[in-house]
């Protein structure tokens, strides 16, 4: 089975591809459903085209899933020549208006129905086959015995589905609720996530409606609701929701004979059912998230490859299980199997927002040669001697306040590094604040997590050659490492601000 991993940009299609993935999906500027997303735009063709060099085999899927309106497919029209650049070896899409012009312009590029179209049938597969679709993104909605059916029916068409992530609470994601509360539209890639914000049932001015009304079988109180007096006012529209962050804004309710109009569901989860995906005859495994980070990205795509290289056997499932582990250290909420075994299983709801212990830091480029160790070795060390000769020239006061104020201020410290026999330099770019008494922990497609102790890692200044105390975004810095780290290691610090057991309100 092929492993699908999501890229947003540049940095983290590199990640999808270096931690395992097989292929990965991108969204271009204007025409995907992840608008908010950082997209593919400008001249990045360029660093897409050098990764696939990078990666030989490694696929490139493109998703040009809005619903278009013809404007857009003038703006399409116009870009033609501009996509032209990039190695797309699929477009992914739901609205079949736009099929002649991609089957004209790029004959050579394989044509994915996305989930967007819903396709949960072997007639509609039939149909989507005949119109030149060589794979279907399932509907979410689907269960295993489904797949297994559309696969017995329709053999040569591959079947992708989704395996891990967000899952939305309208039927193939075709929600109206964002456009509905904010104007923004999810068919457009607008979608403001409504469906995950906090909002209490203004259940008293319901009740006082309904005991005025018939809907309750007696109008004396206190009143005890049965289940079927309960049923009725829920289907009534009599109950509002308010939003947390809109007091004062009320939208009716409406509940049906299984449904809730404002839900909030769980995460998908599959990595402990690969079998039945692979036995149902799923061809390609696919990982929700455009929008995540880098983080995300990398350490679910390699938990989902370990898991896959288990189950072909290259592995032992000992040897995969610290790496499955490491999906409760992503930002996550309760998980599901969604549809693929109970339709109860995807009714479950959950609350609040996705969260984790931990934060990226840094991410860890590439080793430092000789000769650019001995520059900055030379670079610490010449500042270090001009410092001193400075000190020696002082006024014995002055020189006594100036060595005070080291004590005070250890930023202000010129101290270079010194050579460490078995340590290693290498490229240091900072996302969040690295202290150098903190305990680091390196993660890498090669290594599950590396722990690191104060006292075995220095920070260096990659332009004066001095020992920083700290680092964070925006610094050039190189780290001085006593461990070997193998290309695209990642660098994750405890989140100070994470208390365990609280969800906090982060935003993802």
């Amino acid at each position: 089975m092929e492993l699908l991993s999501p890229a947003g940009n540049v940095e983290k299609l590199y990640y999808a591809y270096a931690y395992g993935a097989d292929a990965a999906y991108i969204g271009l500027k204007k025409f995907s459903l992840r608008v908010k997303a950082d997209n593919f735009y400008e001249d990045e063709y360029k660093k897409v085209q050098a990764l696939k060099s990078a990666f030989p085999g490694r696929r490139l899927h493109c998703a040009l899933n809005i619903s278009f309106h013809d404007e857009e497919i003038d703006a399409l029209k116009k870009n033609i020549e501009y996509f032209r650049q990039y190695p797309i070896d699929a477009f992914i899409v739901q609205d079949i208006g736009i099929v002649p012009l991609l089957q004209k312009e790029f004959p050579n590029a394989q044509l994915h129905l996305s989930t967007q179209a819903s396709c949960v049938n072997s007639e509609a597969v039939k149909m989507y086959k005949n119109m030149g679709f060589s794979r279907i993104v399932l509907g979410r909605e689907i269960s295993l015995n489904q797949i297994r059916r559309i696969k017995d029916s329709v053999p040569e068409m591959e079947l992708e589905a989704f395996v891990h992530g967000a899952m939305c609470i309208a039927y193939a994601g075709r929600c109206l609720m964002s456009a509905y509360l904010t104007g923004r539209s999810a068919q457009s890639g607008f979608c403001s996530h409504t469906c995950r914000w906090n909002f209490k049932i203004s259940e008293n001015a319901g009740l006082e409606r309904a005991k005025n009304s018939t809907l309750l079988n007696d109008s004396d109180s206190p009143h005890i609701i049965t289940a079927e007096e309960a049923r009725k006012i829920a289907q009534s529209g009599l109950l509002t929701l308010e939003e947390e962050q809109r007091p004062g804004e009320k939208f009716p309710v409406f509940e049906g004979e299984d449904f809730t109009a404002v839900l909030s569901s769980k995460d998908l989860r599959m990595i402990e059912h690969l079998a039945e995906l692979r036995d149902a005859g799923v061809d390609s495994l696919k990982i929700e998230g455009r929008m995540k980070s880098i983080y995300y990205v990398a350490m679910v795509t390699r938990a989902y490859r370990k898991a896959l290289d288990s189950l072909e056997g290259k592995i032992t499932s000992q040897e995969a299980a610290p790496y499955i582990a490491e999906l409760e250290n992503v930002a996550h909420r309760e998980s599901t199997t969604g549809f693929y075994f109970r339709k109860a299983d995807a009714d479950k709801t959950t609350s609040g927002a996705s969260d984790s212990k931990y934060q990226l830091a840094a991410e860890i480029g590439n080793e430092l040669s000789k000769d650019e160790v001995e520059r900055l070795f030379e670079n610490g060390n010449a500042l270090y001697q001009k410092n001193q000769k400075e000190l020696e020239q002082m006024h014995p006061a002055a020189r006594e306040a100036r060595l005070k104020d080291y004590e005070q201020h250890r930023d202000r410290r010129i101290i270079p590094f010194e050579k460490k026999e078995g340590w290693h330099f290498y490229v240091c770019t900072a996302m969040n604040m690295i202290r150098i008494e903190d305990e680091i922990e390196f993660v890498s497609p090669e290594f599950c997590s590396l722990k690191i102790p104060s006292g075995e890692w220095e920070i260096i200044d990659s332009e004066t050659g001095l020992k920083m105390n700290w680092t964070c975004d925006g610094h050039p810095t190189v780290i001085y490492v006593s461990h070997k780290l193998p290309q695209a290691t990642l660098l994750r610090t405890i989140d100070p601000d994470y208390v365990e057991g609280q969800i906090r309100d982060t935003g993802r």
